[in-house]
Formats: structure tokens, sequence, C-alpha cells
């Protein structure tokens, strides 16, 4: 279990466009409020613009890629979230996050990508992959579910009854 200091590692959320749904919004903005308590975390927002390319799949996660890039230091550590990624448990994605902050890791990068994933250019820059389910969630509904698994993660981590 972590200790009662404030943990070291900072937690980034990268994700791509604003959230539509209001109620999704307030869910999101609920549980980034309940993880300060744990963690230092931030939330960056890629805006692209409106005319993208949407028949050109390529060049549109190319776009989308240099733009979530320039958010990212070489010395992140990024995690993109996907389909391929690896499956956790809460209880292991509690034991993911224990495990960076033990290796001292000083910002952890978790980005959720455009409606068609990533760029060859990001999944090489990325460090790993993680996926939520072999199900597809919308990339809305994804944020909640992030910010919800990574709250969980540190209550488990405290020891505190949220888990059960």
């Amino acid at each position: 279990m972590i200790s009662e200091l404030i943990v070291e590692m900072r937690v980034r959320f990268v994700w791509v466009g604003k959230s539509g749904e209001r109620w999704l919004a307030e869910g999101v903005d609920e549980y980034l409020r309940r993880l300060k308590h744990y963690v230092s975390l931030s939330v960056d927002v890629i805006m692209l613009p409106k005319n993208m390319p949407k028949n050109d799949v390529e060049r549109l996660k190319g776009m989308e890629g240099e733009a979530i890039l320039g958010k990212i230091a070489p010395s992140d550590d990024v995690y993109l979230l996907d389909e391929r990624g690896q499956e956790y448990t809460s209880e292991e994605l509690a034991n993911f996050f224990q495990k960076k902050m033990s290796a001292s890791v000083k910002s952890l990068v978790i980005v959720i990508g455009g409606a068609y994933g990533f760029s060859e250019k990001m999944y090489k820059r990325a460090n790993g992959m993680i996926s939520f389910s072999k199900m597809t969630f919308s990339h809305q509904i994804v944020r909640l579910i992030l910010c919800e698994q990574v709250y969980r993660a540190f209550t488990i981590l405290r020891g505190e009854g949220y888990h059960h």
C-alpha cells in the first residue's frame, strides 16, 4: 500500500476532443476531483480543427498523433488505451501504478486517441498499451471509465473501502 504521503509521480491524461455529453463531463470532473487527493493529475485535451480529413483516416490519425506528441515529453512514460493492450483487473491496475511509483517514474501519461485509433508514430512512442475490455466503448465513455478505474486503483493502494 502507498503511504499517506503525497505521491511524487505525476499522472496526465491526454485525449482528443472535448466531451459533448454533460453527464459524462460531470462524471469525469467528479473523479478528477477525487483523484487529486492521491496524485498530481492533469488533463490535456487535444482540440483539432473541425475541417479534419474524415475520408483520409491515415492522415487524420497522423494529425492527431502529431498533436498528441506535442504534449508528451521525451521522459514521459506513455501508455495508450488500445483494444490490443494489456487487460488488468482493478487490483492489477493498482499494482501497475505501484510499480511505476516504485520505479520512480516522474510522469505517467495515459492517452485516449481519436475515433480511428493511433498513428504508427504513436505506437512507436508508447511504452505500452492498456485495454479496459475487448468490447468497444465510445471515446467519451472511456474517459469516465479511465478516471474511475485510476481512482479505484489509488483507493486500493491506500486500503480504502471504495473498492468493496
